[in-house]
């Protein structure tokens, strides 16, 4: 995403800033305008960065300090685009809860954010009975150590998140159990996301047969396969073709995490671009390749651009994390088979968000990188 500034005092903020830290001026992010918004404690009055006065409240769900995105204030809705999504939130009177029901928040509007740049619609179930909803439920079972009586999911619609996730210890030690490289609130947004999208653009659209063609047929019995993929040890070369272990067990997950990484790629290269972040041309690479710099819309770009500028900037920042002794950032593969199935969930996303149908230069492109790609890049591990 973009690098935000205050625009009372132009200091640097994070996409969660509720109070700038230089100026101090109250702060309210308008995801329409894509920007921040600071409070005139004069007036009262909210400002953008050349002082206009605009016309919005603090989002409902602010006054529990969850939220610090705002509303118009001719909106019927009280919640922000946001918050309105949600259908159940957790007891706010256990110890605890308020802190990670915050850090639910967060990522879901991270998340939120980075489809409303993608251009793809997002309609609440009072909008549309097929629109996206959210529970975030408190379980008293899970929390105690015993088996959890609610999962992690999405079914027509409505994702249900577990609030032990939001405990890091507990989504760590989760992680380990389940044998993952990566594993995080943002994570679990993005996957359950995009089986909400496979239900919405694919499931009766023009691309179900492409997308079985690419990622397999999706009538094959699910309970099936998730038992099979616990009972049995991956098969070889699994990486060629799939973006992680997950993704193999049926084709309704492998659709889900591809469309989870094509997020995780083209929201950290905006934010790449935001911070005017750039790379020498890698040692391999051929006389006269030029640095990698992410001056191109990640938002709007074809496969082949977001794959050749992700590939570089993946790596040095998996080395950037060591430095600091923390896990790779991208602990992932990207191989040919991979990078395909990103293609076909960025030129859907394209297509649903009114944007061009990638070329035939861009197909080029593509095909040219795909080759190179072989059995994959390793971005991470050893």
């Amino acid at each position: 995403m973009a690098a935000y500034t205050c625009p009372n005092c132009r200091q640097r903020l994070h996409f969660e800033s509720r109070v700038c830290p230089s100026c101090a001026h109250p702060l309210g992010f308008a995801p329409i305008a894509n920007g921040f918004l600071h409070l005139d404690v004069a007036d009262g009055a909210w400002r953008d960065a050349n002082s206009a006065v605009v016309t919005v409240q603090p989002c409902a769900n602010a006054r529990y300090g969850v939220c610090n995105w705002v509303v118009a204030v001719d909106d019927p809705q009280s919640m922000c685009l946001a918050c309105r999504h949600n259908r159940v939130i957790p007891d706010l009177a256990i110890a605890g809860v308020l802190e990670r029901w915050t850090r639910i928040e967060d990522a879901k509007r991270r998340v939120l954010h980075g489809l409303m740049r993608l251009g793809l619609k997002l309609e609440t179930k009072a909008q549309n009975i097929h629109g996206l909803a959210f529970d975030f439920l408190y379980d008293s079972s899970a929390e105690q150590g015993y088996a959890p009586q609610h999962f992690t999911g999405h079914e027509n619609g409505l994702i249900t998140l577990n609030l032990i996730e939001a405990d890091d210890a507990q989504r760590e030690r989760i992680r380990r159990q389940m044998g993952e490289p990566y594993r995080t609130l943002v994570g679990h947004f993005r996957h359950e996301i995009g089986h909400y999208f496979w239900s919405r653009l694919v499931q009766f659209g023009p691309d179900l047969i492409p997308f079985r063609t690419l990622f397999g047929d999706e009538r094959a019995d699910y309970q099936a396969a998730l038992q099979s993929h616990y009972a049995n040890p991956l098969r070889v070369g699994w990486e060629d073709e799939y973006v992680s272990a997950y993704a193999t067990m049926h084709p309704w997950e492998d659709f889900a995490e591809t469309f989870a990484h094509h997020s995780h790629i083209v929201d950290t290269l905006a934010t790449i671009r935001g911070f005017g972040t750039r790379l020498d041309a890698m040692p391999a690479a051929a006389p006269g390749t030029p640095d990698s710099v992410v001056d191109f819309d990640p938002y709007t770009a074809d496969t082949a651009t977001l794959t050749a500028h992700w590939i570089p900037f993946a790596f040095a920042i998996n080395e950037i994390n060591r430095s600091m002794g923390q896990p790779d950032l991208y602990p992932f593969r990207l191989s040919s088979g991979v990078v395909l199935k990103l293609d076909f969930v960025n030129r859907l996303i394209a297509f649903y968000a009114g944007r061009w149908a990638p070329g035939a230069a861009e197909s080029g492109d593509l095909r040219a990188l795909v080759a190179t790609l072989g059995q994959g890049v390793e971005l991470g591990g050893a």
